[in-house]
């Protein structure tokens, strides 16, 4: 179980990189991954890989962020790595007269 990250807003794609020599690029996306259980698919944005799956959930989408599942040493949840999130909205409008983004 890992970190909770705090956005603000409902994530509708998710782009992560970890610091250490190895770390890689993680593309997760609520098109292609909509609930939080399961196997979450993913997209290589430093390779020439289609991408491929991780176990576990990998993440929670929730209403004002996301939740890392995976345990630590895994994906984006190294224990002492710096981690790098990129996160874009679901729906990226919040004003007056409008209503806040919830989760499902």
């Amino acid at each position: 179980d890992g970190p909770f990250i705090y956005t603000g807003f409902k994530p509708s794609w998710i782009m992560i990189k970890r610091t250490s020599s190895s770390g890689e690029w993680f593309i997760l996306d609520r098109g292609r991954n909509p609930t939080n259980t399961g196997t979450k698919e993913y997209l290589d944005a430093d390779t020439t890989d289609a991408g491929g799956s991780l176990d576990g959930g990998a993440i929670d989408w929730l209403s004002n962020g996301f939740k890392l599942r995976q345990e630590s040493g895994y994906g984006a949840n190294y224990s002492g790595v710096d981690t790098y999130y990129m996160a874009f909205a679901e729906h990226p409008f919040v004003g007056d007269g409008t209503n806040p983004v919830t989760a499902r």
